[in-house]
């Protein structure tokens, strides 16, 4: 994505439209309240023109997608750099054939307390304490560092401050509570990553990415949708591009027959490398199981402890 001159389809003066209200690219576009902007286009002479500029532009984002690559490049990039990153869970990393993988999207969803939360934090606090940054997405208001430390005591094995504080300051987290603000932040990290020599991030976590994109799907406007769409192919690219593990959870809702199934429907789907479905049977005791995994047999399971 760049600049909104770069789209020959899109009229000039739609583009200086857009410009008036600080909008020179498509990242901003995509973060900017396009309900607002239509209604300031209807105060205008032209305001038919630039509506129609806003629906275009948003047909054009919807059909955009990551460029293919072949099996060779593929297998390449399989080869090269990409590395697993322990959970923390023994039992979790084996089935996992060594933990989340760099360049991947995983997706955790789960009911309501199935300890969706309690996972991100143990997998924040082991790869801090042992490899490097983490940057924690917080939607809900529950990033705990006093769980952090916690956790991150008992898988040290000791309550050292000097191993705690450089635990803490290794992970970096962002209160978030709408899909503009998480865009914005996405937007920034990947500059930094382009600009800063040495800057490195291990894993990136979103807790909860449905909480994040649900609000503004529905309706007839596809804003959300598109919204939607951009984001899994930002992390997708954060992920790929910069070896960085990705770590998402997603809440479940009912589905036919009452069933439970994960939300954010059909097109997020598509998004996440793998899908993991996480259960707990009130024994202190959780199961993970495989719903879609590259190259592991979905309906595969584990069951681990969370301390």
């Amino acid at each position: 994505m760049g600049t909104l001159k770069s789209l020959k389809e899109i009229d000039v003066n739609f583009q200086q439209f857009c410009a008036s209200h600080g909008i020179l690219s498509i990242e901003d576009f995509l973060i900017h309240d396009v309900k607002s902007l239509v209604e300031s286009a209807e105060k205008l002479s032209n305001s038919d023109q630039l509506k129609q500029g806003v629906n275009q532009l948003m047909c054009i984002l919807e059909t955009h997608h990551q460029p293919w690559m072949n099996g060779l490049a593929l297998l390449e990039d399989r080869q090269q750099k990409k590395h697993y990153l322990s959970t923390g869970f023994e039992s979790f990393d084996v089935l996992l054939q060594g933990g989340l993988r760099e360049g991947h999207v995983t997706e955790l969803v789960g009911p309501s307390s199935s300890g969706k939360t309690q996972v991100c934090f143990q997998v924040a606090s082991n790869v801090a304490m042992k490899l490097g940054s983490v940057v924690f997405f917080d939607s809900g208001n529950s990033f705990s560092p006093t769980r952090i430390k916690q956790i991150a005591t008992c898988v040290s094995g000791s309550a050292e401050n000097q191993v705690l504080q450089q635990t803490l300051r290794n992970i970096q987290c962002h209160a978030v509570f709408d899909i503009y603000a998480l865009m914005n932040i996405l937007q920034q990290l990947k500059l930094n990553l382009k600009s800063q020599t040495g800057y490195q991030v291990r894993l990136l976590i979103v807790d909860s990415i449905s909480s994040l994109i649900a609000p503004v799907l529905g309706g007839s406007n596809s804003q959300g949708y598109v919204l939607m769409v951009s984001v899994g192919y930002l992390l997708k690219e954060l992920a790929d591009r910069h070896n960085i593990a990705v770590l998402v959870t997603n809440h479940m809702v009912s589905g036919e027959g009452g069933n439970l199934k994960p939300a954010l429907g059909e097109s997020w789907k598509n998004i996440p490398h793998v899908r993991l479905q996480l259960s707990w049977d009130h024994a202190s005791t959780s199961c993970v199981r495989i719903l879609r995994h590259p190259h592991i047999a979905s309906g595969t399971s584990a069951n681990f402890m969370i301390p």
